[in-house]
């Protein structure tokens, strides 16, 4: 299958649909919930969220419940 979203991204599976204004912010949103985030106990890059508030990390199988990562994680990476 031809990859067609260059310019629209994960957000180009709702076309036309919903007006631009609201697929960018769907956008940023499932972009940063896809996202694979450091795993501060192996400190791997294999974390990713199974719910919200749950995240599980794929090398060392451990599952782990935090109220606010993605705000922390950030600043742990812009660092």
């Amino acid at each position: 299958m031809a990859k067609h979203t260059k310019k629209v991204g994960i957000v180009g599976k709702y076309r036309t649909c919903y007006g631009a204004f609201l697929r960018k912010m769907v956008k940023k949103i499932e972009i940063s919930q896809h996202t694979k985030y450091t795993f501060s106990f192996c400190g791997k890059t294999k974390m990713k969220g199974q719910a919200v508030g749950i995240w599980h990390c794929g090398s060392c199988m451990k599952t782990v419940a935090i109220k606010s990562a993605i705000r922390r994680l950030k600043k742990l990476k812009d660092q």
